[in-house]
């Protein structure tokens, strides 16, 4: 279950981005297909689970009536050569789950492989950073109260089931995390505004959330097991970011502004108008446009491919002082890195531009061998 249409069936998705990215919440019942409960079974956690390494008190959590256990009562210090690390005792963490604690793994995407699967397809999808978690909680013990996420959500339940209360209020495109404290949640509460609807959330089901939808979720009859992925695109915080980057190289830009008493504040409004066209004409030009795109496409790594004891082919070329042939600012890249190493492998071009897709790797170099630019050794 690899694809969005997988993952999305029986609504399509161009119905999907039309009628419900960003604008609403959509259920998708599994309707028979067991595929999507699949990715993530009971045995599949518990061996995750059992892979101490991979957790400290940052990623392994305990909540219990919308409070965090302290990691002191669960977790204790194990010395490894990057320092003191706080790692769950697994014991303790029976314990807790036994009252009725639930547990929630963080930061999982790359540690299953379906899930780094799904992830990939969420990240093409929608150009945009990943983040996967695991939930597990019980019958009538809710870990988290009313809130909303600043980034959308795609909910899978893999196992038992879950009631998702979703109320009509939402807010405006958030980007910041908010304190889990006693002020935060009764804000919560007070702003969410009235229940618009209920969703029983069965083994296979798909729910998606976007921003800012406030939502509180509780396990009624049992155990509960789900994978929420977090999809957050790029916004104007971080465009402006990469906007600041190449606006840096322009002189003007790096010039001390005037102070505000000069001609009576036109120097300065002079300054600032000339700020904003070198902003201007860098978010309009066609290179940055191509930047933005490698940006959303680095965002979503691809996943490995290990095919152990088979060891994968090597390529070996070697530049030969003719001149490349024209090509796009983003083939171009690649050909400036061929010329800085000489001698490279095309797999280590290709593992090198993840942003780019093997496909157009492997085109740029074979034209850069047509033309004589490159040499196969």
């Amino acid at each position: 279950m690899h694809s969005l249409d997988d993952l999305l069936y029986p609504i399509s998705p161009a119905d999907f981005s039309a009628e419900y990215v960003g604008r609403k919440p959509l259920h998708i019942p599994a309707g028979g297909d067991d595929r999507k409960a699949a990715i993530l079974t009971w045995a599949d956690f518990n061996r995750l689970l059992g892979q101490g390494s991979l957790w400290s008190a940052a990623h392994l959590r305990l909540m219990r009536n919308y409070v965090a256990v302290p990691p002191d009562q669960y977790c204790h210090p194990v010395a490894t050569p990057h320092g003191e690390v706080m790692r769950p005792w697994p014991q303790k963490v029976e314990v807790f789950l036994s009252a009725g604690a639930s547990l929630i793994a963080n930061d999982v995407l790359t540690i299953h492989e379906p899930l780094m699967q799904i992830g990939e397809t969420l990240g093409r999808t929608f150009g945009a950073s990943i983040g996967a978690n695991i939930y597990c909680s019980f019958q009538g013990i809710q870990a988290f109260g009313t809130h909303f996420d600043n980034h959308d959500v795609v909910v899978i339940q893999t196992d038992g089931a879950k009631v998702w209360n979703l109320y009509e209020n939402r807010a405006d495109n958030p980007i910041e995390n908010f304190p889990d404290d006693t002020a935060t949640r009764r804000w919560f509460e007070q702003s969410r505004g009235a229940l618009m609807q209920q969703v029983t959330m069965q083994a296979g089901d798909v729910l998606y959330l976007p921003r800012g939808w406030y939502h509180d979720a509780l396990a009624t009859d049992g155990p509960s097991l789900h994978v929420t992925f977090a999809i957050t695109p790029l916004h104007g915080r971080t465009l402006l970011a990469l906007l600041n980057i190449e606006a840096m190289k322009d002189p003007a830009y790096r010039a001390f502004a005037p102070p505000a008493h000069e001609d009576g504040g036109a120097a300065l409004a002079a300054h600032l108008a000339t700020y904003g066209q070198i902003l201007a004409r860098i978010a309009a030009s066609p290179a940055f446009g191509e930047e933005v795109a490698r940006s959303q496409t680095r965002m979503t790594p691809r996943p490995p491919s290990f095919t152990l004891p088979e060891r994968k082919p090597v390529t070996l070329y070697r530049t030969t002082g003719k001149a490349f042939p024209a090509c796009s600012t983003t083939v171009r890249e690649t050909y400036d890195w061929a010329i800085a190493e000489r001698q490279f492998a095309l797999e280590d071009m290709v593992a090198h531009f993840q942003s780019l897709s093997e496909g157009d790797v492997r085109a740029g170099v074979a034209a850069a061998e047509a033309a004589g630019a490159v040499q196969r050794l």
